[in-house]
């Protein structure tokens, strides 16, 4: 069992911040990156339509590759199908993701919060419950970006992104309120981290902003029990899977550096 990978899945490459995260907690377990790019963004799609893509195609890499733990780096996808697919594939070990909004209540100190997501994440009555649950006594603005996940895939590929179009995305995260301002951002995207140094530059304040990847990469951890491969894994063994079929120049440069082979 324990030479099985690890199954990452996204809806492009976003997820890697989770894989790099996991790879420095778990350098010895192989790994399996799967970007639905033939879907993507998924905040483009109707609900019940993703629902069943994303269902099937689970069930599809389950079948192929019989990873060890399922994750999923990916907020839109965990809070639309996260139930579905631990009910189909119960005999599969899933770890989803969800808009940190716990840590996010628990470090503010104006209570004034963001919430920076796709308009997928922002209207799942999932995420308004984490609100009600876990920060009750914040102030907390959802905001949903329409732009942010594809500029962020625009600046991994070419390494550069209008900063004017990352500004006005950001912007209605920071509100003043009776002499308090925004003080933490949720980046409930894995795509997002990688465009945070652009936003820090183009925030009207500095504030904390959050990224979840190391806490999804301690949860995979914790949930293999500490049960270690009989084979040590190296990263040339892992592998990135486009379900488009097509990589250009840039994406296979991409994960290369990521330091994955295409399938």
């Amino acid at each position: 069992m324990a030479d099985k990978p690890i199954l990452m899945f996204d809806s492009g490459v976003g997820g890697l911040t989770v894989l790099r995260e996991a790879r420095v907690l778990m350098p010895d377990r192989r790994f399996v990156y799967v970007a639905d790019d033939a879907a993507f963004p998924y905040g483009d799609w109707e609900e019940g339509a993703l629902r069943t893509r994303i269902v099937k195609l689970v069930g599809e890499l389950i079948g192929e590759y019989d990873p060890e733990l399922f994750v999923i780096p990916c907020n839109t996808a965990s809070t639309l199908v996260l139930a579905d697919v631990r009910e189909a594939y119960p005999a599969t070990p899933f770890v989803g993701t969800v808009p940190a909004i716990k840590p996010a209540a628990e470090r503010t100190r104006s209570g004034l919060v963001s919430v920076l997501a796709t308009p997928g994440t922002v209207k799942r009555q999932y995420t308004r419950d984490l609100i009600t649950q876990w920060a009750s006594k914040c102030h907390v603005r959802l905001v949903g970006s329409q732009n942010l996940a594809r500029l962020a895939e625009i600046y991994l590929r070419d390494g550069f992104v209008d900063e004017d179009l990352v500004r006005q995305e950001i912007a209605p995260c920071f509100i003043e309120q009776d002499g308090r301002r925004t003080d933490i951002v949720v980046l409930a995207c894995t795509h997002y981290p990688f465009l945070v140094n652009r936003m820090r530059k183009t925030a009207p304040w500095p504030v904390d902003w959050l990224d979840p990847a190391e806490a999804i990469a301690r949860r995979a951890l914790s949930l293999l029990g500490g049960r270690r491969p009989t084979s040590i894994s190296h990263a040339g063994d892992d592998i990135a899977v486009f379900t488009s079929g097509t990589l250009d120049f840039a994406t296979r440069r991409l994960i290369h550096g990521f330091g994955l082979k295409p399938a």
